[in-house]
């Protein structure tokens, strides 16, 4: 496609190029979703490009315009212990959805943890103040979100600064339903001092 080593598609903007170089495969919803490094050509950072089949995902219009409202919903979350979501689209020739996120090149936690088998207790709790920051900060959301599938897979790490951010967000629900509220409690957040 391009004259670009590697380089196999481009997103509408031209601002974010896909490489052939695949980081991991995961479930999204009942399909299977690849994870892809790219660059981001106006930053020039090395992104994640997750896409999926449009037809492993939608079965109607209205899945698909509610995929677009959670997306752009995703994309409005700020925080230090979330991976970021930069930019999103449907593309029609190759019948996928693509996400652009923040890519952490050492992996996921799950990835790491086998690499580096003995790790400290101190490393480990560091690692669990900064996912409960992360969860802190979805759960205090009105209404609040709930991840839905937290574990080591969708937490991902950068292994240069030790800093872990919570991934993966596609099966996250931003809850509505009174029932959904209670489950959760009231915005209640860990006792950080068990963790000293």
């Amino acid at each position: 496609m391009d004259s670009e080593a590697g380089v196999v598609e481009k997103d509408p903007t031209a601002r974010y190029v896909r490489y052939d170089e695949l980081l991991g495969k995961g479930a999204f919803k009942t399909s299977l979703l690849c994870r892809y490094k790219a660059f981001d050509e106006v930053d020039g950072v090395e992104v994640a490009w997750n896409q999926v089949n449009v037809e492993d995902v939608l079965q109607s219009p209205q899945q698909l315009e509610r995929l677009y409202s959670e997306v752009h919903f995703l994309k409005s979350l700020k925080h230090e212990n979330i991976i970021k979501f930069y930019n999103s689209w449907v593309n029609e020739k190759s019948r996928t959805i693509n996400i652009i996120t923040e890519l952490f090149t050492s992996g996921s936690l799950r990835q790491y943890r086998k690499k580096h088998k003995n790790i400290d207790m101190k490393a480990m709790k560091n690692w669990l103040r900064q996912i409960l920051r992360g969860l802190c900060y979805l759960h205090g959301h009105n209404p609040p979100i709930i991840h839905r599938d937290l574990k080591c897979d969708n937490i991902f790490v950068n292994g240069n600064t030790g800093r872990v951010k919570i991934g993966d967000l596609g099966l996250a629900v931003v809850m509505q339903q009174p029932l959904a509220q209670s489950v959760i409690g009231n915005n209640v957040c860990p006792c950080w001092g068990c963790l000293d």
